[in-house]
């Protein structure tokens, strides 16, 4: 380790891992940050703090609603302004995983939330106006964010104008939010955006493609999928200097390629995406990237197929088809890579594949909630038919307890289940040996304890699976 390296550890936040090893070997997490939003724009959106300590007496329990001061943002993911990544770089001084990012979808706003000195009760210190995000990057549509050594990283769908694009990444400074500038330096071939993350050991940054802010503001534009319009394809890049390296076209039939998630291991060069639909069959995937040589290449490496259904089960968009599609709508790899979940938000399932090899994923368990047309309910409120399904799964670092919620995009919500979406939280302990997912009986806030607004992405406190990269073995 470098002197440089010595002196900001002896600084650092304990919450900054040094590996993958040393995040799950650090205390349990104490309180999750969930993602609420209002479908109908009419209340704010809130940054919500849950009770995630078993021996609690409020366990499971909303313990605060941190309300924006406006309204219409729809907040889906956010992030950290600091995590282990800071220990790449003597890029901060004194790093500290402190504040919440909270980007807006519909609104472009970006609002900081300060976790500091009250864990429980996050204020908000700072708001980034959709004009600074245009001005200095000219992006729109914030969706991604993640802690980076140089900077946060926030992917964007849409141009400064809001228009058709390209999407990309702005680089936003880790101390004072302000929007610094675009990451790319020179684009190539990518014109959609979704995600962004990156090998941080072999300085490769890779992103995903969903679609320009047209092709999805009012959901998924039927015309659009058939067509195969939306994005299919994983874009390879210089990190350090947002230099384009390589566009792999999955296949213009395996439509709204998302989720990344990369190898915690710094110095592997292989991760997951997840792939929402096949037009050709309505089937999920999740596809293996990987360096083959000097160049990366990509196979499939899960499918899971739609599942028939009788057409008065369906929503409207699916009653010509006569099936649900499962609907893979994101994906999450626990930090020692040995274990990768998968949201079926369609057919309402969580899958649980042993990756340990990753070209050959092995199902180990899976469990049933929610569902399209299941509607299957928690074991907790057996009479109760959940409505959504598994969608946004966050590990804890040492990869023993999953969080789920049931929310993914309000204008999704809508077509697909049309009689509304009452927003759940729960709870999976895995067993990380031999493979196995039980639902905690204990942790099931639903329906009025989140004040009528749905729930999307989960953080944990002190970090989880997707927070952090890690700079050393």
């Amino acid at each position: 380790m470098s002197q440089t390296h010595g002196r900001q550890a002896e600084h650092t936040d304990p919450s900054l891992y040094r590996s993958a090893a040393e995040a799950m070997a650090a205390p349990p997490e104490r309180l999750a940050y969930v993602a609420g939003f209002d479908r109908a724009g009419r209340q704010p959106d809130a940054l919500l703090t849950v009770d995630t300590d078993p021996g609690s007496a409020s366990y499971g329990k909303v313990l605060n609603f941190a309300e924006l001061p406006t309204l219409g943002d729809e907040l889906h993911h956010f992030g950290w302004n600091a995590c282990s990544s800071a220990l790449a770089h003597a890029c901060h001084e004194n790093p500290e995983r402190r504040y919440l990012l909270l980007p807006g979808l519909r609104s472009s706003r970006l609002h900081v939330m300060d976790t500091r000195p009250d864990p429980v009760r996050p204020r908000l210190v700072k708001t980034v106006e959709a004009e600074e995000l245009a001005a200095k990057a000219g992006y729109s549509r914030p969706h991604t964010l993640h802690c980076g050594p140089d900077g946060v990283f926030l992917s964007c769908l849409g141009a400064g104008d809001g228009s058709d694009g390209p999407g990309g990444v702005a680089l936003l400074d880790h101390t004072t939010f302000d929007v610094r500038r675009a990451w790319e330096t020179e684009r190539g071939p990518q014109h959609f955006a979704y995600d962004v993350w990156w090998h941080l050991g072999t300085n490769v940054g890779v992103t995903s493609e969903w679609g320009s802010p047209w092709m999805v503001e009012d959901g998924v534009v039927p015309d659009l999928l058939l067509g195969r319009k939306y994005g299919h394809a994983l874009h390879f890049w210089e990190l350090d200097s947002g230099r384009h390296l390589q566009r792999i076209d999955l296949g213009d039939q395996y439509q709204m390629v998302l989720e990344l998630r990369p190898a915690h291991d710094p110095q592997a060069e292989w991760g997951f995406v997840g792939v929402v639909a096949n037009v050709e069959d309505l089937s999920s995937s999740v596809w293996l990237w990987y360096r083959d040589g000097p160049a990366f290449t990509a196979r499939k490496v899960i499918e899971i197929p739609a599942d028939p259904a009788k057409a008065e089960e369906l929503p409207p968009a699916l009653q010509p088809f006569g099936a649900v599609p499962p609907l893979v709508t994101d994906i999450n790899l626990s930090v020692d890579d040995r274990w990768l979940y998968v949201s079926a938000w369609g057919t309402g399932e969580l899958f649980q594949y042993d990756v340990s090899d990753p070209f050959h994923p092995r199902l180990a368990s899976s469990v049933r909630l929610g569902g399209v047309a299941a509607r299957t309910p928690h074991p907790a409120a057996p009479e109760r038919p959940l409505s959504g399904a598994p969608q946004m799964v966050e590990i804890s670092r040492d990869g023993r307890r999953l969080y789920l919620t049931n929310s993914l995009y309000g204008a999704w919500d809508d077509q697909f289940y049309p009689d509304g979406i009452e927003p759940w939280m729960v709870k999976l302990d895995a067993d990380t040996e031999a493979g196995g997912l039980t639902v905690d009986q204990r942790f099931f806030p639903h329906g009025a304890d989140f004040r009528g607004l749905r729930v999307h992405q989960t953080h944990l406190a002190g970090g989880d699976a997707s927070s952090d990269s890690y700079c050393y073995r």
